[in-house]
């Protein structure tokens, strides 16, 4: 298989991810004067934003009490979760959905920046009410969390600039596949991949490299300590969109799990029905469209928030 895209060739690949995008606004589209790059761009989708009536109905009055919700974030993964170059607001999809339910359901909000192997323990342990963070439902999450629609994601394979090994997703057998910790790249899908292409035909499995976050990943591949990158393919086109070359697409993974992404809660949460009504007005909303135009992830778009 040829590669899908060719995509830039270049030095800093560790900061591939954070640097700046052209066409963010900081106000009114039609208002040229007011273009900044997207990641200075700290603007708070959700202001002016009312509160949904039929979501407050279904909020437990010990949330309507505290008024504010704690979302647990890994803001290291742009374009959907990261920090803007201040270095303190969080921007992205995932902090503009979160900000939009939160103001559905007349609530404050406050973000925790964890890693993402984190999550879940947290939010079981109740130290956060909920995650946007693109995560996508299988069998083990859904034992313990409620999880709720509101995004499709998916993820590829990145090789090296002009893939000097000439792989393509068929041979990748026995090649060193870098993968994040506790992503679903690596619970679900490069084992489906490896099983699909390599162990069912008597090949070697692919072997996953678990690193911290995709920074690490990108520096590794570029010195070529590692094969390739199996990771979310929204990130990877934002990083295709900052340095064209720096790395070859080979393609998309579609085994070992579901493109569609979900916020979490804890499984019999309370907030479960509120936080699906607000969801769902959310994705009614022009907000939502606007905050996936802006992060170049139109494709994404879902209309029904289904819960589990």
């Amino acid at each position: 298989m040829k590669t899908m895209r060719k995509i830039q060739r270049g030095a800093g690949l560790a900061i591939l991810l954070a640097l700046t995008a052209c066409g963010g606004l900081a106000a009114s589209p039609q208002d040229s004067a007011t273009e900044i790059p997207k990641t200075q761009n700290t603007a708070d989708i959700s202001e002016g934003i009312q509160a949904d009536p039929a979501a407050v109905a279904l909020l437990p009055q010990s949330y309507k009490d505290k008024g504010e919700l704690t979302v647990a974030m890994d803001l290291h993964y742009p374009p959907t979760t990261f920090l803007a170059e201040d270095n303190t607001t969080p921007i992205g999809l995932n902090p503009d959905i979160a900000r939009l339910v939160a103001k559905k359901l007349g609530l404050k909000l406050k973000f925790e920046n964890t890693a993402f192997d984190t999550i879940i323990p947290g939010i079981d342990g109740g130290r956060y009410d909920f995650t946007a963070t693109t995560m996508s439902k299988t069998e083990e999450r859904l034992a313990v969390l409620d999880m709720i629609d509101y995004f499709k994601a998916g993820s590829s394979v990145a090789v090296a600039a002009g893939n000097p090994l000439k792989l393509t997703m068929e041979t990748l057998c026995g090649k060193n596949i870098a993968v994040t910790a506790g992503s679903t790249g690596q619970l679900k899908r490069l084992p489906a991949l490896s099983e699909q292409t390599c162990t069912s035909k008597g090949q070697p499995e692919i072997h996953a490299v678990t690193l911290p976050n995709v920074q690490e990943a990108l520096t590794q591949l570029h010195s070529k300590r590692i094969d390739g990158i199996l990771y979310d393919t929204t990130a990877l086109g934002w990083a295709a969109k900052q340095q064209p070359e720096s790395f070859d697409l080979l393609g998309r993974v579609n085994v070992g799990s579901s493109d569609v992404t979900a916020i979490g809660l804890k499984k019999g949460s309370p907030l479960t029905p509120a936080l699906q009504k607000a969801i769902q007005s959310v994705l009614e909303s022009p907000e939502y469209k606007k905050s996936l135009d802006t992060w170049g992830l139109e494709s994404g778009a879902i209309t029904e928030a289904k819960l589990n």
